[in-house]
């Protein structure tokens, strides 16, 4: 029946559900039709929302409202007492708001400037999360982990300066860092250690690693590693941030997983870097409706105090409805208006919305649409805070309204521009000097930088901010590195390293599969075997992981609550509380997240963790690059596996699957020691290296050096040969070894990876067809020998150099990368160089096929080779094109 008065034609979902009465249904739709008739669609909603509510309170299970009234969720009748000092935290707030605008004004003489705008509007939201919730680490508890804002850092550092912990002439070496002693634009741990410990200036990456960070803090607590129940992750992020596709992407996971340990606070100041974020809609509302679709808690905090007035005089809800039909664009001039125009424009549509303002005069109305937001007011934002604490059973989400650059003046405030002003004028200053009441005269602003404030040491405000902080447990932010070393790992000779050193025999075993059958050995230690984090993104059982799922155990927060399918074999699929796979689904991202946070477990938990991720090469630095780069600013250690690498050896899979790049890309990150190991007993040396250079104390770095290893591995299953000395650590470990010598050699061949095969057997096929004799070298890392030979510079010979310096013949490379990956040697080579490489798509075919069209297979070696030779002199000169013929080749 109602469906003729909406106009909207019913679905006949619910025809399919049961209706013991009928008659009674037709009651309560026909009442309804009533409400909207004799008191309009007003009154109707808000019944139903009252009945939403009651029918929440006693328990119904009812899919959630994902859209509420366009007001501030805890009212001001339902405020929890402030607990602190409003005045005194009001004389705090000014200082870090003028101390925040003078160290980026000063540093705009450099040419350098910085953000102001983003602070000014969320000061509020920081001091009230300092002085009342944000928890530290000195007291021994677990603390907190808060993700601020990027260009909010101006404030943190006025914070950190009023609370002693920076000087004045460190606020004025902001963003100068040549020579030391300077601050970095931006949250950037490595830049300031033991200051900040997220990075979160690429937008969309803080929230993301904030969701995965609280569930590995949930993950620990469940493995028994540390109590984590305590801790709680807070990150901070603008409405405009919320247009990345990583800012959303794990939502569900939080609420899936019931992170109630989490919090998102939104500064909602309706601004972007260029305008409005949702120019012709309404932010808010749509953020409302993600969240809560998506099952978190949402608190609303959008109104100051001043407009409980206003709402009251509504009675018939207008000036809501009103508002809440406002796109953002309209809304952010009413904050740059005078009140004559909010008059007319705003309050102009009907008698009754010029009723609720008449008592105000042109200026007051100016002010209070204009600037009256909950964002602005302590005990708004903190009754906003302690509704999403309270919560229990899920995440929660603050949508906090401000006003973007508030109390920097009419130039700033909710101006288009104000991102990209770094600095304000000597009269400004005046003017934001008189409106926050702070202690500084005009002849302090004769001159052309203005002056840094603090009240003093000993003044009410310095020890307020020394005893808050105490209380909740000391500074933040702070990284405080707890590093515990782990114990030596095992000698090379010993389990479970020995078993790769000996090689497989007749045993076709790919290098990917030597890698999980070593690091499941290595899980099974009585002492570091639980610090092992397996993370895998749903591809557990391509990368021969499934072995690990009965013992080992993938991680579920609920355990496993349904029979698997395969319960009744050996390899069944088991998820467990406390189990130790992070099996993250198809989502890359998530699972570099996961790793993020375990490999930083060291710092923000004092517990050594050692994550490794193995995945699709292809789909790893590819796609999360800027994640890793914040994972190197952030000093992870771990161990990334690509697997099924290589550009010819993932076969049939074609041209987005085949990598022949990643090592090119995973070259240009300073932190990542990369290696590209053709034999098991390269990948034992590797791994057990990269244990004790990031886990244990050595006497250079005694608390673990600041690296992440990334291996690629292949899955091609051919017989793994021991290794052929011991000498052969230091050469894979530096970068190259020769696996394959020979007297007189003619020339070098150097390969890495599976190449390291076709280039033995372009070995043999030039001993034996041409009686050309070559050694082969296996490459473990171009990388890591070109850097080690751009450090020695002048002053010493680089070890590629000296490990070739007898060879009197050319030298051929070749990898199944692009050129570009070994050619980062080249100017080392004293010898003539020439490469082989898969440039270009991958395309889908046998591996031999696809070899033979990149000509890097063993006779497209062998006639590089003899070509090469040949143009030397030192072969007859008809023998490359003798050699083209026997192999069936077009050409070289």
């Amino acid at each position: 029946m109602s469906h003729h008065t909406t106009g909207r034609t019913p679905t006949g979902q619910l025809d399919q559900l049961p209706d013991r009465d009928p008659e009674e249904t037709a009651e309560w739709t026909e009442s309804l039709d009533a409400v909207v008739r004799a008191a309009g669609p007003g009154r109707a909603r808000l019944l139903l929302a009252r009945l939403l509510e009651h029918a929440a309170h006693r328990g119904l299970d009812l899919p959630p409202v994902t859209r509420t009234p366009y007001v501030n969720t805890v009212p001001t009748s339902a405020e929890p007492s402030y607990p602190g000092d409003v005045d005194l935290e009001e004389r705090i707030t000014a200082y870090n708001r003028w101390n925040a605008a003078a160290m980026v004004t000063r540093a705009s003489r450099f040419g350098l400037g910085g953000h102001m705008a983003t602070y000014a509007s969320a000061a509020w939201l920081y001091e009230v999360g300092f002085e009342h919730f944000f928890r530290g680490r000195a007291d021994g508890g677990p603390g907190d982990q808060i993700y601020f804002q990027g260009h909010a850092s101006p404030g943190v550092y006025a914070r950190a300066f009023l609370e002693g912990r920076l000087t004045a002439d460190r606020l004025d070496r902001f963003r100068r860092e040549v020579g030391g002693g300077g601050l970095p634009s931006y949250p950037h741990p490595r830049s300031l250690g033991g200051f900040w410990e997220f990075p979160t200036v690429s937008m969309g990456l803080g929230p993301l690693a904030a969701v995965y960070q609280a569930r590995f803090n949930r993950y620990l607590h469940h493995r028994g590693i540390k109590d984590t129940s305590q801790s709680r992750v807070w990150a901070f992020l603008g409405d405009g941030e919320m247009d990345e596709p990583e800012a959303t992407a794990a939502l569900t996971l939080a609420a899936r997983e019931q992170l109630d340990n989490l919090v998102f606070v939104i500064n909602c100041n309706l601004q972007r870097l260029d305008g409005p974020v949702r120019g012709n809609g309404r932010v808010v509302q749509e953020l409302e409706s993600v969240f809560a679709g998506a099952g978190w808690h949402v608190v609303k905090a959008l109104w100051g105090r001043d407009w409980d007035e206003l709402f009251a005089r509504d009675r018939d809800g207008e000036l809501i409805r009103r508002l809440e039909h406002t796109p953002d664009g309209q809304f952010q001039t009413y904050s740059a208006a005078d009140g004559a125009y909010i008059r007319d424009n705003l309050f102009g549509g009907t008698p009754d919305l010029r009723r609720v303002v008449a008592h105000l005069d042109d200026a007051r109305l100016g002010e209070l649409v204009g600037f009256s937001r909950a964002g602005h007011e302590p005990r708004k934002v903190h009754a906003a805070y302690r509704a999403a604490i309270e919560h229990r059973g899920g995440p929660s989400v603050v949508l906090v309204q401000t006003v973007k650059g508030w109390t920097l003046g009419p130039g700033f405030e909710a101006r288009n521009a104000n991102h990209q002003m770094k600095k304000l004028r000597q009269d400004e200053f005046r003017v934001m000097r008189d409106r926050l009441d702070l202690p500084v005269s005009d002849a302090d602003l004769d001159g052309e930088l203005p002056p840094y404030l603090h009240p003093g040491p000993d003044s009410p405000e310095a020890r307020y901010l020394a005893e808050r902080r105490r209380v909740l447990g000391g500074p933040v932010p702070a990284r405080r590195l707890g590093f515990t070393p782990l114990p030596e790992p095992p000698a090379l000779g010993e389990a479970p390293f020995a078993a790769l050193l000996k090689g497989s025999g007749r045993q076709e075993i790919a290098t990917t599969m030597a890698f999980v059958r070593l690091a499941k050995e290595l899980m099974r230690d009585p002492v570091v075997g639980r610090r092992w984090v397996p993370i895998v993104p749903d591809e557990a059982r391509t990368f021969g992981m499934e072995s690990m799922f009965p013992t080992a155990g993938i991680y579920s927060p609920h355990g496993q609550t349904y029979d698997a399918v395969d319960r009744e074999l050996l390899l069944s699929y088991r998820e467990a509380v406390d189990g130790q796979i992070l099996n993250e689904g198809i989502t890359e991202a998530g699972a570099v997240a996961s790793f993020t946070a375990a490999a930083t477990a060291y710092a923000t938990h004092g517990e050594q963790m050692i994550p490794f991720y193995v995945f699709y090469s292809m789909f790893g630095w590819q796609r999360v690059a800027d994640q890793l780069w914040a994972l190197a600013d952030q000093m992870g250690r771990g161990f990334l596996i690509g697997a099924t690498a290589g550009r010819t050896t993932m076969t049939g899979e074609g041209l987005q699957h085949a990598d022949g790049h990643s090592q090119l890309i995973a070259s240009t990150n300073p932190a990542c020691v990369s290696y590209d190991p053709a034999f098991g007993y390269e990948i034992a040396v590797i791994v057990r290296d990269g244990l004790r250079r990031m886990t244990t104390a050595t006497a250079e770095h005694p608390t673990g050096e600041d690296v992440f290893y990334y291996l690629t591995v292949y899955n091609e299953p051919l017989p793994q040969p021991p290794m052929p000395s011991p000498d052969a650590v230091e050469g894979i470990l530096r970068g190259m070894h020769l696996c394959a010598p020979v007297p007189d050699a003619a020339a070098e061949l150097l390969a890495s990876g599976t190449a390291v095969r076709w280039a033995l057997e372009a070995q043999r096929l030039l001993a034996e067809d041409w009686q050309v004799p070559v050694q082969v070298w296996s490459v473990t890392s171009w990388t890591e020998l070109r850097r080690e030979a751009l450090a020695a510079g002048e002053d010493r010979v680089p070890y590629v150099t000296r490990a070739l310096a007898d060879a009197t013949g050319p030298v051929v490379a070749v990898s199944d990368w692009m050129r570009a990956v070994p050619d980062q040697i080249a100017p080392w080579i004293r010898q003539d160089w020439t490469s082989l490489g898969t440039d270009g798509f991958g395309l889908s075919d046998t591996r031999p096929a696809t070899r033979t069209h990149f000509a890097v297979d063993a006779p497209a070696i062998t006639i590089r080779t003899l070509t090469t030779l040949a143009h030397q002199g030192r072969i007859k000169p008809d023998l490359p094109a003798e050699a083209i013929r026997r192999y069936g080749r077009a050409g070289d």
